[in-house]
């Protein structure tokens, strides 16, 4: 098995090239490889030559995925968990690379049945195959208790419902932060029917990607490559609730994850944020801080030129010096920006 930051390695330098076929193909590489976390499989060596063949335009889709299948067939009569285990990798991420790769994408439920049907076909022997019993599973971030699925006698009606009330939902007008939480809602209530019995945050992902694209979003696509895991358990705590421990339902794990995946912002996404018993440590930032809007002012001006100077920051804004001292000392206070350096040759930092 290949270590995640090898393969990141190998792939990353055509997505600094110029050439953006090239960086495209790598991309979605990186996304279909780095989905394979989410169930703790790793990709083999040779699938990141073959991706890097595919990658360099010697070979096409079609003949890379025929390659790993070959591969594999050595070793029908000695294959262990291992090579199980990476198979499912390797084959999985260069189907999800095609899917990906295709710009045809039908909204509904026989899209979702069909993306499973074709990624774990030859996999799963109840592959493109709604599950017809009901089950748990234990969580590591609930501290082993499992999220409610949608009971397997109205998984196809769940379905038809929330993907038929996300076709007569209307975007217009919406800032981006309230069409974040409401794809987050809809992610995670397709997620929670969990209408197949394995594969299914694998499906959900990229059935979500192919969704996203139609609205012509520029996915950022190093954020699903580098947090599946993330993201599996941003799903699980937006569909968890236990009222003895005072627990609920929170999307906000996951609205961070589309934050990052839609636009330039920067959260940081941490397993361990997501576990039941995590508390924030004193003066760590919240969730969506609510800044006031001097704050946020400040804050872009600071991203766009870490080096400037107080007296500038209180030109552009319009306020005195002594007011975007008094105000940016609160922000260091609490956490937002910090002061790196001396104060003549020094920079802030947004936290």
């Amino acid at each position: 098995m290949f270590k995640k930051e090898n393969w990141n390695l190998e792939l990353s330098k055509y997505i600094k090239q110029d050439e953006p076929n090239k960086s495209e193909k790598a991309k979605t590489w990186e996304t279909a490889i780095g989905l394979q976390d989410v169930d703790g499989l790793k990709p083999s060596k040779y699938l990141i030559d073959t991706a890097k063949e595919h990658i360099e335009g010697n070979i096409d889709i079609e003949e890379a995925k025929k390659k790993i299948d070959e591969y594999y067939k050595i070793f029908d009569n000695r294959k262990n968990e291992e090579i199980e285990s990476s198979e499912e990798a390797d084959k999985v991420a260069v189907r999800i690379t095609e899917i990906l790769s295709e710009k045809g994408f039908n909204f509904n439920v026989f899209e979702l049945i069909n993306i499973h049907s074709r990624l774990f076909k030859g996999i799963y022997k109840e592959a493109g195959k709604i599950r017809n019993y009901n089950f748990t599973k234990k969580e590591w971030i609930l501290n082993e208790d499992t999220v409610i699925y949608s009971s397997y006698e109205t998984i196809k009606e769940a379905l038809e419902y929330d993907i038929g009330q996300e076709k007569n939902f209307s975007y217009k007008d919406l800032s981006l932060e309230e069409s974040i939480k409401h794809i987050a809602k809809f992610t995670s209530n397709i997620w929670q029917v969990h209408p197949f019995c394995e594969g299914n945050t694998r499906t959900t992902a990229v059935f979500i990607i192919k969704y996203l694209r139609t609205f012509g979003f520029n996915i950022n696509d190093d954020v699903f490559a580098e947090n599946s895991w993330y993201f599996r358990n941003a799903l699980v705590r937006a569909n968890y609730k236990n009222f003895e421990k005072n627990i609920f339902e929170d999307t906000s794990y996951l609205e961070k994850f589309f934050f990052n995946l839609l636009s330039d912002s920067n959260y940081e996404l941490k397993n361990r944020y997501t576990h039941i018993d995590y508390k924030q440590i004193e003066n760590t930032p919240q969730l969506y801080n609510k800044y006031t809007l001097e704050e946020q002012a400040i804050i872009k001006i600071i991203k766009n030129n870490e080096s400037i100077k107080q007296e500038e920051i209180s030109k552009l804004t319009g306020k005195s010096v002594r007011t975007i001292k008094t105000i940016m000392g609160d922000m260091q206070n609490k956490g937002i920006i910090n002061r790196v350096g001396g104060k003549k040759n020094g920079k802030w930092i947004v936290l």
